[in-house]
């Protein structure tokens, strides 16, 4: 690393329908501890971001809620900056995409694309719903596949055969919004020529600083097709901004999101002009100015929005004179316990949920620290791998350094640490390693590699752990006449865990704000801080209080049970009389044959299946009886493909009361199997059972 770059860096931006979860979390921590990386190594980082606030999405979630979009959005942005200032997740600027300079900014790079003869327009034919008077996105159409006839598919793709489509291919469509029939109606809309970038674009995957060999792999699939026209407008109403001199027609909000990046670092320039270092916004932005100024412009996203970021983005930026982004950086999938996150699991885990269980908001970033390696593999939350490991390496090994010495320092050595002769080789050795190994651990936070900053911080902490294991300070303290000895121990071992909370300060800035001021050095706390400190020497520290304390199992437990999901059976219509009930057997007890009797299992097979996407347990299916036809709703999503179950047969309780969901209403249960040893796995019969058969 040189030691005048000037950075850019913003995270993919939230969209503001809902609270953050940890699966959110990833691209945003391992944005702020390369930040706060660089600028420990002596770089000028701007660290930007900003609300995603527009789009048909947030202005029905907005009437529905019953609020203006504008009061919506002001409180999921309250929650999310709040979440993030707890995760120390430290932004110099977060703004919104609904701002006045957002707005400014989109119409100019609008009008020059336009100038630029990139955009043009056409008539297409839409979807329109009479009752909402509007026209309906793709994802608000529902109908019956065009190529299978599988039902209730959305307007784009069929879940049950993959077959993609218009919306206006459906059969017997309906508004997803008012359930209303939809009209074919005309529509003028505006494209965005992408297909005038194409050498751009080529160049960029040729560039091994754009983005990783796999995304750029990826994005080169793209690129061997044809590079189509991409809609650019909605039409009233909308919440956005309008097209600059087009009434009623607005900007699609995949092209004012990512302005969202360049409009928040502006708001920032202009209130902290200083703060530039006497450059200005444009010696970041301008595709002129920005070379010259030596700048670069960093994006930590996650995969599923490369396309936009690696192809879109790029051309908008380069059409409208703008530089192209220095580096994507791609994160994975966050999965918990192997899994896609789940509310009825409970591993479907808010941010806010983790601090209310009391649990250290820098044991999530620590984790997540050494689960990333700079690729863009998902990254598995193990809830009991969580527990031991940082329980055993931030306690057990790096706290307890400090813990163990603090004691003889403080009441034998009035807190005072000792010069170390140089003929004293320990403690100067474990400050040497870890100099030693400044210059591995800048190199891998400028790749994200941190996990390879994570294990040398171990392979420090178990170094020194394991010297005081063999100086024995306990039987030194016995002897008077090797006072001197006792004290040189302690001060080597609390120098180097000194030195490894410089080294992980990025990952733990909290705990080296922390224990600067119990060494009495707060000059290296926060923004002051510099790499370089990990060769100081501090000279007392203070009465030891707790730095970090284990996670407790409950804890765990309860944060399992916070974000579990409950789904309310509807109540059953009462009856003229009711009969005294007699007590229910045990549920692991014996039954009589007439208690069995009473469930009716049948043979059903399986003719539609799809995903909820509202439930991240959930797959509505479709059953066939033989007779009628039932909707159920399974909690098997984890473990099928609802394309695969098409056709199979299996096992349902058929006289099960209807639950009323939110999703519609479940009328029965298919049957599966699990435990501690995986599932769930459906029951199917032999061949030769037909749909309506009792299972007896």
């Amino acid at each position: 690393m040189t030691a005048s770059r000037r950075l850019l860096v913003s995270c993919a931006l939230p969209y503001a329908n809902g609270h953050l979860h940890i699966g959110h979390l990833v691209g945003y921590i391992q944005g702020d501890i390369f930040t706060r990386a660089l600028r420990m190594a002596g770089h000028a980082v701007h660290f930007v971001c900003a609300d995603d606030t527009h789009g048909t999405p947030i202005m029905l979630a907005a009437e529905k809620a019953g609020v203006t979009p504008e009061a919506f959005i002001a409180g999921i942005q309250a929650s999310h900056e709040r979440d993030f200032r707890d995760f120390h997740v430290a932004f110099d600027h977060y703004g919104s995409t609904n701002s006045a300079s957002n707005r400014e900014l989109t119409w100019k790079i609008y009008r020059a694309l336009d100038a630029g003869g990139h955009i043009a327009k056409r008539s297409i034919s839409q979807l329109y719903d009479p009752v909402k008077s509007m026209f309906l996105p793709d994802r608000y159409v529902k109908g019956d596949c065009p190529n299978c006839g599988s039902a209730d598919q959305y307007g784009d793709n069929c879940e049950v055969c993959g077959a993609t489509y218009a919306p206006t291919d459906l059969k017997n469509p309906r508004s997803v919004v008012s359930g209303a029939t939809p009209e074919l109606r005309d529509s003028e809309h505006y494209f965005f020529r992408l297909a005038n970038f194409r050498a751009l674009l080529e160049g960029l995957l040729d560039d091994p600083t754009f983005a990783g060999p796999g995304m750029r792999a990826k994005l080169g699939e793209w690129l061997t097709g044809e590079l189509r026209d991409w809609d650019i407008s909605r039409d009233a109403p909308y919440f956005g901004f309008e097209i600059p001199g087009v009434a009623g027609k607005y900007l699609y909000v995949w092209l004012d999101a990512p302005i969202g990046y360049l409009s928040a670092f502006k708001d920032y320039a202009a209130a902290n002009p200083a703060a530039l270092g006497g450059l200005a916004f444009d010696d970041f932005t301008d595709a002129a100015r920005a070379p010259a100024a030596g700048t670069e412009m960093h994006h930590f996203i996650g995969k599923d929005i490369v396309n936009f970021h690696g192809l879109f983005w790029p051309a908008v930026l380069a059409g409208s004179g703008h530089r192209v982004p220095t580096s994507l950086h791609v994160n994975g999938y966050l999965t918990v316990d192997g899994a896609k996150m789940s509310k009825s699991r409970g591993t479907f885990i808010s941010a806010r949920s983790v601090l209310a269980q009391g649990i250290n908001a820098e044991f999530l970033r620590y984790y997540f620290a050494a689960k990333s390696s700079g690729g863009i593999d998902d990254l598995d939350l193990n809830l009991d791998d969580f527990v031991a490991r940082v329980n055993a390496d931030l306690v057990g090994k790096l706290v307890n350094i400090a813990s163990r010495a603090a004691g003889f320092v403080t009441s034998k050595f009035d807190g005072k640490l000792c010069a170390p002769p140089a003929s004293a080789a320990e403690g100067t050795a474990f400050r040497a390693l870890a100099r030693g190994r400044l210059g591995a651990v800048i190199r891998a936070y400028d790749n994200r590699d941190f996990a390879s900053v994570v294990r040398t911080a171990m392979d420090l902490s178990d170094q020194i752990n394991q010297y005081w294991d063999q100086r024995k300070p306990w039987q030194l303290a016995k002897d008077e006449a090797r006072r001197q000895e006792l004290h040189e121990v302690c001060t080597h071992a609390l120098l180097g865990f000194h030195s490894i909370t410089v080294l992980l300060a990025p990952i733990l800035p909290k705990l080296a704000d922390d224990v600067a001021r119990w060494f009495g050095v707060e000059h290296q706390a926060g923004g002051a801080r510099r790499f370089a400190h990990v060769d100081d020497a501090p000279h007392s520290v203070k009465p030891y209080e707790h730095l970090m304390t284990r996670i407790d199992p409950k804890q765990i437990e309860a944060l399992v049970e916070a974000n579990k999901e409950t789904l309310q059976p509807t109540a059953p219509p009462p009856a003229a009389k009711v009969a005294p009930a007699k007590a229910a057997p045990a549920a692991d007890g014996p039954i009589g044959i007439e208690d069995f009797g009473k469930v009716d299992l049948r043979i059903a097979r399986i003719v539609e299946a799809e995903a909820v996407p509202e439930a991240d347990k959930l797959l509505r299916l479709k059953l066939d009886l033989g007779s009628e036809q039932r909707q159920v709703f399974a909690g098997i999503k984890s473990a099928y493909d609802p394309a695969t179950l098409v056709g199979r047969l299996t096992v349902m309780v058929a006289n099960l009361a209807p639950r009323k969901m939110r999703f519609g209403m479940s009328e029965g249960m298919v049957l599966a199997a699990s435990d501690e040893r995986g599932g769930p796995f459906l029951l199917a019969p032999d061949d030769g059972a037909l749909p309506g058969m009792r299972v007896k």
